[in-house]
């Protein structure tokens, strides 16, 4: 299925969070990558009718997701930001509630929900309560309530916020392992979630997009760009206040500087393959740093 975005805009009064976005989605994962206040969540929850667009529209297969109705929801899985849980419930219950509320038959809600907590490795917590379990443990539990209706749309807004390392691995194969022949768009801030699992990268700023390309091909833009170079502090220092600085990393009486820039920096600089942190900065620096 296609899911195509045409001239979407979302105003909240005289500020403008998403500006007139057009983009298709196909199968596989897009990662949707900006700073906080970018207008990823708004344009997720665009996409999954929680809010409405000011202007323009959304279309799956060509056809406008108003005139769809329930056949396009059933093709959307949504794990939002800040996911509602019943802490009471457990994880079996909760399943099995929003496995309801989507309109599944008793029968499909009870295998799905069987398996889906397999997939998530919570089979042998299926009976405890959500109120004991560990943030990434309830992350888990969104994507599965999420791909309970098979959907082959998937929409994850921030899903490995607030875990630990060992955690965003398993949450990073786990999407990969959901992804084969459906859409997934991932937002987030965490350079490292995208550049593991996205198939494309599309960079996110101050509503508009600057950044659509292959993820291999994302840091073309700073082929030739990136340098490293050891100095004393006080070259240090006051080459930072006029040049554009990716990293400061002091080792013993020196300092390293990752820099970007067209031309070589300074007599001893090296030339440095670009990552996706350095993209990232390139972007965003300015807005991290302020």
């Amino acid at each position: 299925m296609e899911l195509e975005l045409k001239n979407l805009t979302k105003d909240y009064g005289s500020k403008r969070a998403v500006d007139n976005i057009s983009i298709s989605f196909g199968s596989g994962v897009y990662g949707l990558l900006g700073p906080n206040g970018a207008g990823k969540t708004t344009l997720m929850r665009m996409i999954c009718g929680v809010l409405n667009p000011t202007s323009g529209e959304i279309l799956l297969d060509g056809e406008n997701m108003n005139k769809l109705g329930e056949f396009y929801y059933s093709n959307l899985g949504y794990m939002p930001q800040n996911f509602g849980f019943y802490p009471d419930f457990t994880a079996r219950e909760f399943l099995l509630y929003m496995a309801a509320v989507k309109g599944l038959d008793g029968k499909t809600a009870k295998e799905r929900t069987d398996m889906l907590l397999e997939m998530v490795n919570l089979a042998e917590l299926a009976d405890s309560k959500i109120k004991s379990f560990s943030g990434g443990m309830k992350q888990r539990l969104g994507i599965a309530q999420a791909e309970l209706n098979s959907p082959s749309i998937l929409i994850l807004d921030e899903p490995t916020a607030g875990l630990d390392p060992k955690e965003r691995v398993r949450f990073r194969n786990l999407i990969s392992e959901l992804a084969r022949n459906k859409t997934v768009i991932l937002s987030t801030h965490i350079v490292s979630d995208i550049s593991y699992i996205a198939d494309r990268i599309l960079m996110l700023k101050k509503g508009q997009i600057l950044l659509d390309c292959p993820m291999n091909r994302s840091t073309d833009v700073l082929q030739g760009k990136v340098w490293e170079v050891l100095t004393d502090e006080r070259t240090a220092y006051l080459y930072q206040k006029d040049h554009y600085v990716l990293n400061i990393h002091h080792e013993d009486s020196k300092v390293r500087l990752r820099i970007i820039s067209d031309e070589k920096p300074m007599e001893n600089a090296v030339l440095v393959a670009p990552g996706p942190e350095d993209l990232y900065m390139y972007y965003f620096g300015e807005e991290i740093t302020g």
